[in-house]
């Protein structure tokens, strides 16, 4: 909703307040002010459109988080590194059901992006992986299959990897 710099701007200003507020004895509303301070500096890492994209994926909204995901206008500007990896990496999901070739584009950049979470990572190689076998290149969705396996720590995507090497087999 603001721009990264602002939100910064605004925990600052917050903080003075909430130091202003110690000065004069109010403990508990410098408490309070700090803690509002903490959600702006939380919003800068995690941006809350993306966040509410996320919600929507959760319900399989895919329309609801593509209007999230429009609010933002300029990614380059309006989001740190890791975030607009991660808005890349939304669109490449709901992409990846219609147009696969954007999808793949999309993917690719969140990868390069970098994401934070293995998890997220694996899922995106692996959904790459998938492109990839689609396109009928073997050698490639076979890298990204094994780069997937090494993220999937928890083995949360074995299930999946289990269905994309048996049809690889078939190709």
């Amino acid at each position: 909703m603001f721009n990264k710099i602002f939100k910064l701007i605004i925990a600052g200003a917050v903080a003075v307040w909430a130091i202003y507020e110690f000065t004069q004895g109010h403990i508990m509303n410098g408490i309070s002010l700090l803690f509002l301070a903490g959600i702006f500096v939380f919003f800068y890492y995690k941006n809350e459109m993306i966040l509410m994209a996320f919600l929507q994926l959760r319900k399989q909204n895919f329309e609801g988080a593509k209007k999230w995901l429009d609010k933002i206008k300029d990614p380059s500007k309006a989001l740190v590194q890791k975030q607009e990896g991660y808005f890349n990496y939304l669109h490449g999901i709901m992409l990846s059901q219609t147009n696969i070739t954007q999808a793949e584009k999309f993917l690719r950049k969140a990868v390069k992006m970098g994401l934070s979470m293995d998890h997220d990572l694996a899922m995106a190689k692996l959904q790459l992986a998938g492109i990839a076998m689609t396109k009928r290149r073997k050698r490639e969705a076979t890298m990204l299959m094994a780069e997937a396996k090494k993220l999937d720590k928890q083995g949360m995507l074995k299930e999946q990897m289990q269905m994309m090497k048996k049809q690889m087999k078939k190709i």
